[in-house]
Formats: C-alpha cells, sequence, structure tokens
C-alpha cells in the first residue's frame, strides 16, 4: 500500500466518514487535516453538545473511561466513623504531647531549684571562715573581701583543693627513707600489679578473681633475695588489691612496701607513676610495667612487658627474674642504661633470653678452644723430642 493511500484511510476513519475528492495531498492539506483532528477531539469541547456556546461543558475525562459507583449509606457512615476515630486520635496525641512537655519544664525547674539550694548550702559551707578552739573567726587571705565574695573565693578554694586531691599524689614523699648500711637493698624493684604479677579473671563457676601467673612465687622470692627492694605500685584501688597482696605475700617478707591509685598522677584518663617521690636514688630503680603511658614521666626507668592476658605457659617472669638477677651480680650503677637498650625492642625478655643463648654458645665455643690447648701442647713437645729444637 502506498503513502497516499494510508493517509487517504486515515483521514477517512479520524473524520467519521467524511470524505475527500482530492487526489493529490501536499504537505498544505496535511496540515489543515491535523489540525482538523486536533480541534475535533480536543478536550474543551468534549461533552459539549451546545457547539456554539461560549461556556463548555467541563467533563471528567477519567469519570467517563473509569466509572465508579457512589457509596452507600453503610460505607458513608463507616467512612465517616474512621475519619472521626482518626481526628480523635491525632487530638489524643497532642494533648498527651502537651502534658509530657508540661511534666518536663516542670522537672527542669524543680531540678534547677535543687541545684540552687544545694549550691547555697555549699557555698555557706564551705566558704564559712574558720573558726578558732574559744569560737573566734580567724582571718585569711580573704578577710578584707566584701561578704560575697569571701564566701566565694573561700568556696572555690576548696574545690581546687579536692581537685587537686583527686589528680595528684596524696602525698610528697611516698616511700620512707632508706634504711642505714647495709640492711638497705641496692637496688629498688617497682612492679605494677595486674597483668604483670597477676590477671583478673571471671566464670559463672567462681565469679571474679584474681589469677596468677605461672612463675610469680619464684619470682619474688628471686628478687627479693637478690639484693632488690621490691615496691607494689598499682593505679588499683586499695581496697580491691589489698587482701589479694595479703594471700600473695602473707607474711610480708617479700613485698616491702605497697603504692596504690592515691599515689598516682591523675592526667589525661591515665594514671601515671612519678618515681621522684619513691625517695629512692634513680639510677637504682626499675620500674616493671605493660603500659607505657603509666611510666611516661621516668620512660628511661621503666621495663615494659607485653601485657599478660592468663596464658598458663607463661615463662616471661623466670625469664625476668634472670635479667634482674644478672644486673645486681653485675654491681650495675646505673640501670637506666640496660634497662634503655632493653626498652628498643618489642619484648625486652624475649631480646634478653636471645642474648642469653648466645653468651652459652660463646662460652661453650671458648670451653671447646680451652680443652683442645693441651693436645697442642702434646704434640709440639713431641715435636720438639724429634727435632732437638
Amino acid at each position: 500500500m502506498s503513502l497516499r493511500k494510508v493517509l487517504f484511510l486515515t483521514k477517512a476513519v479520524c473524520c467519521g466518514g467524511i470524505k475527500y475528492q482530492a487526489t493529490n495531498f501536499s504537505l498544505q492539506n496535511l496540515w489543515v487535516l491535523s489540525a482538523t483532528t486536533t480541534r475535533f477531539y480536543s478536550t474543551e469541547n468534549l461533552g459539549n453538545k451546545n457547539k456554539e456556546g461560549n461556556s463548555p461543558e467541563k467533563v471528567d475525562i477519567l469519570g467517563r473511561f473509569f466509572p465508579q459507583n457512589e457509596l452507600g449509606v453503610k460505607d458513608a457512615q463507616e467512612v465517616k466513623n474512621e475519619q472521626e476515630k482518626f481526628e480523635q486520635e491525632q487530638k489524643e496525641k497532642s494533648q498527651e504531647n502537651e502534658k509530657s512537655w508540661r511534666r518536663m519544664k516542670m522537672g527542669f525547674a524543680v531540678f534547677g531549684g535543687a541545684l540552687t539550694v544545694m549550691g547555697g548550702c555549699m557555698v555557706v559551707e564551705m566558704g564559712a571562715p574558720k573558726r578558732g578552739e574559744e569560737g573566734q573567726i580567724l582571718e585569711d587571705e580573704f578577710s578584707n573581701l566584701p561578704i560575697v565574695w569571701q564566701y566565694l573565693r573561700r568556696t572555690w578554694k576548696e574545690l581546687t583543693f579536692y581537685e587537686k586531691m583527686i589528680k595528684e599524689p596524696s602525698r610528697d614523699k611516698l616511700l620512707p627513707d632508706p634504711l642505714p648500711p647495709p640492711y638497705q637493698p641496692s637496688y629498688t624493684l617497682v612492679l605494677e600489679f595486674t597483668d604483670v604479677l597477676v590477671h583478673p579473671d571471671w566464670s559463672y563457676q567462681t565469679g571474679w578473681r584474681f589469677k596468677k601467673r605461672p612463675g610469680v612465687d619464684q619470682f619474688l622470692q628471686t628478687v627479693a633475695s637478690s639484693d632488690y627492694e621490691v615496691v607494689i605500685f598499682t593505679s588499683e584501688n586499695v581496697f580491691m588489691i589489698w587482701p589479694v597482696l595479703d594471700k600473695l605475700d602473707p607474711e610480708n617478707k617479700l613485698i616491702s612496701y605497697r603504692l596504690f591509685r592515691d599515689s598516682t598522677h591523675f592526667m589525661d584518663g591515665v594514671h601515671v607513676k612519678n618515681l621522684e617521690g619513691l625517695n629512692r636514688d634513680l639510677s637504682k630503680v626499675i620500674v616493671v610495667d605493660w603500659n607505657k603511658q603509666a611510666t611516661q614521666f621516668q620512660p628511661e626507668n621503666a621495663l615494659i612487658l607485653k601485657k599478660w592476658k592468663g596464658a598458663d605457659d607463661d615463662t616471661a617472669l623466670l625469664d625476668l627474674a634472670n635479667l634482674l638477677q644478672t644486673i645486681a651480680m653485675s654491681n650495675v650503677s646505673d640501670v637506666r642504661d640496660v634497662v634503655t637498650y632493653y626498652s628498643q625492642y618489642e619484648d625486652p625478655i624475649a631480646a634478653f633470653r636471645e642474648n642469653q643463648r648466645k653468651l652459652l654458645e660463646q662460652m661453650e665455643n671458648e670451653k671447646k678452644e680451652r680443652d683442645s690447648q693441651p693436645d697442642q701442647n702434646l704434640a709440639r713437645g713431641w715435636l720438639r723430642t724429634f727435632t732437638r729444637r
């Protein structure tokens, strides 16, 4: 079928049977027919019976193609009930939110009032001037200020004092003066308790308990008898660790002193141990810990070990006892040189063990050389006998 016949049939169908006699279809005729078809199917005249009227009828096109039945009385009542129920729920929810907000504001007001009353009582109690034995008021550096400023400044001083108690050690001298010779040991060994000597462990059968590290008893006996003054210096609470130390050293013969959290500096969330407060010569002090931040004041005295997590096949304490015993037997004048050397390794105990192995091999080689010397001397003697030289 040619293009001309197709256009003719299309015009005949779209125009409702109107016949066109023209046989030649130019571009102008095609444009006229398209405009006529567009006007015929325009939505403006759809459903308008009076084509000459000024106000065409508005028709719901979707309604014609998809007719909907009107709701019955029962269905309309159900829709109305659902709508009223939804509005009632929204109203109740709004009222409940309003009540919650009112209760919250009341709570904030009561809390603020309580804080105000407590603050006032604290200022009156802590800011009051001190009195003597006979009840007279004692003058201080704030007595010449107005009464309000006196109470505020005294309160601030008390608060900073308690803050200092939390962040700084409870005393400047943590240990007493050394004993006169020869009773005072030559070296001081400072040990962290948790995860160095013991490890906190929990189970359903026993609950919380402290597990002893393998070889801890032998370690304490070795260092205590090797010219060491043993000091437990831990960041734990005294009330929790003191009974455990009593079981670890019931006769108080191995551990000389015990220092706890109140003897540390609290800095950036870490309890730091300041060895300056030990009242000992730092050239003779070795601190053993697993936390490098806890010994940041004197890192040259710190021997940092790997944190023990409860393994039963651990032998670090036995090797550590050998290292400390070697230092004491060598009469090292400044232990910081030895500690600094082993601190360059990630595992100082493993490095010491390797050095010990190399030393033993060297000693065996030297022994073999000495043993072979008599044979050589005997051979030289025979040679001199035959050659008379």
